[in-house]
């Protein structure tokens, strides 16, 4: 499970740092935890926006991608401190990752409650609507006089206080599952296992005999398939094109194509850009695998719902925005149920778009503005506006 741990202090030295460090080393069997500081975030002002900077685009992606999220404050004034306030501002200005984020929060401090008011009050603003966190209830870890804490190689030395940290660590992991059922679609829990995402069994077009994970499955495939290429012709629906042609129309689209078979095998993706600049990345020798083996495991549930619903013929198309790209892109994942003309499912056909820019020229060209959605009026920090809700499904 991926875990981002953020230390809530930009100073030199925190014991908070030594903390997650800890929790990183001695729960890794547990528990994959990037520690990030905060050290060079800047202070939040709303009339000089850096949400596009570095340091804060590299704060949201690296929270939206993970599981879950700790937090490790100290306690200044009975309040987190200053430093924390800003990351927390710029995370519910413009960008808003820890919406729906599952959240643990630790601390330490000097004094012999540890950061418990300074926990009280982070609570408090993690569950602001601009925020909008999921915050662990209870299981509060408060480790006090934290300078007699640590031993000289940097791990607690009362064996009590490592039990207990494990014991909370265990109940967040549990904590967060419990969170991902209850924000997962309805009948998603109970599907994890009703797909074959690893593609065992066969169907009339899968080419036997061939390893389906091996990297150069496409070259091995086309081989013992005969399969043409070139500029040889290809009778189409209502059309003749060259192989190279329809390479070349596919991969002019203004979309990342895939396209995996009704057993579950990725078969195709217009591969005309590297995988670092998609905004789905693939690889050329992921084509012939199992889903399983394009899809982290922590997902298969999800998969699995996505395709059921194609499948079944509940729905035609799944929609998800993915807003791991940044404040100026609005990336949809579309997922497409292929069809025969009986109405027979023969696979999935994803595309992947940056729709902003469509927006945009529409806006341009109509002159209208996008009004609407949600507005945090407690906190100046947040704006955090639905702009195109009627194209989203989260799934």
């Amino acid at each position: 499970m991926k875990l981002v741990g953020i230390v809530g202090s930009n100073a030199a030295f925190s014991y908070n740092r030594l903390l997650l460090n800890f929790i990183a080393k001695n729960f890794k069997k547990l528990i994959d935890v990037e520690v990030l500081d905060i050290k060079d975030v800047p202070m939040f002002n709303q009339s000089d926006d850096q949400t596009n900077s570095e340091v804060i685009q590299n704060l949201n992606k690296k929270i939206t991608e993970a599981d879950g999220v700790i937090i490790a404050t100290p306690e200044y004034n009975h309040s987190i401190p200053s430093a924390l306030q800003s990351v927390l501002e710029w995370l519910s200005f413009k960008i808003h990752p820890l919406d729906g984020k599952p959240v643990m929060i630790v601390g330490a401090s000097y004094d012999v409650q540890g950061s418990s008011r300074s926990q009280l009050h982070l609570r408090q603003i993690l569950d602001a609507p601009g925020v909008n966190a999921v915050v662990m209830p209870g299981n509060e870890f408060l480790l006090g006089e934290v300078y007699e804490a640590f031993d000289e190689n940097e791990d607690l030395k009362d064996a009590q206080t490592v039990q207990f940290l494990e014991t909370c660590i265990k109940k967040f992991i549990r904590f967060i599952n419990v969170v991902n059922v209850l924000q997962s679609p309805e009948g998603m829990k109970d599907l994890s296992d009703t797909e074959d995402l690893y593609a065992t069994g066969a169907i009339d077009t899968t080419v036997e005999g061939i390893d389906m994970s091996a990297d150069d499955w496409l070259e091995q495939a086309a081989e013992a398939t005969q399969a043409v290429e070139g500029n040889t012709y290809v009778k189409l629906n209502r059309g003749l094109l060259t192989v190279n042609q329809l390479n070349y129309f596919l991969n002019s689209m203004p979309a990342e194509l895939t396209y995996a078979d009704s057993n579950n095998q990725f078969l195709y993706y217009n591969h005309h850009m590297e995988k670092e600049d998609m905004l789905a990345g693939r690889r050329p020798e992921q084509v012939g695998s199992p889903l399983a083996e394009c899809h982290p495991e922590r997902v298969f549930s999800g998969v699995s719902w996505v395709i059921q619903q194609l499948r079944s013929g509940k729905q035609d198309v799944v929609r998800t925005q993915v807003p791991t790209h940044g404040p100026d892109k609005f990336v949809v994942h579309s997922y497409q149920a292929v069809r025969d003309d009986n109405g027979n499912y023969l696979g999935i056909n994803e595309y992947v778009q940056d729709i902003q820019p469509v927006i945009d020229w529409y806006l341009e060209q109509t002159g209208q503005q996008l009004t609407g959605g949600g507005v945090d009026a407690v906190s100046g920090a947040t704006s955090k506006v639905d702009t195109v809700s009627g194209a989203t499904a989260k799934a």
